[in-house]
């Protein structure tokens, strides 16, 4: 069974920054997809950004463009989002979430995805 730890989320004024780790309990060769989920009160579930654990392709929803980048440490095992010009709308829970035996295409959908975090609140105040 893979496990999802997410840290680093908090409270932070509009403009600043943060930066979410989710740590992977055990890393296979077949979780080969990861991404940043988030969901605001009464919104639906959606992907702020995901990578190929490979590093060659990712996604970004297009509000969190050149402010949010997402990255992966293999040797630790750890998925990174680094959130930068924080704005109020961003407030919501962030989740991790992995898939395995996944294809070429990278996919936005949570639907797909098989393993989650517990999720961490990321609050920004205005």
């Amino acid at each position: 069974q893979v496990q999802l730890v997410e840290s680093g989320g908090g409270l932070v004024q509009a403009g600043g920054s943060l930066r979410l780790s989710c740590a992977v309990s055990r890393r296979t060769f077949s979780i080969n997809h990861m991404g940043w989920f988030r969901q605001a009160p009464g919104k639906e579930r959606e992907c702020v950004a995901a990578i190929t654990w490979s590093g060659g392709t990712t996604y970004y929803l297009d509000s969190v463009k050149g402010r949010f980048t997402i990255s992966r440490d293999n040797a630790k095992n750890t998925l990174y989002l680094q959130m930068n010009s924080l704005k109020p709308e961003d407030t919501a829970v962030y989740y991790c979430a992995a898939r395995y035996l996944a294809g070429r295409y990278l996919s936005s959908s949570p639907d797909v995805y098989d393993y989650w975090g517990q999720g961490t609140q990321v609050t920004v105040s205005s």
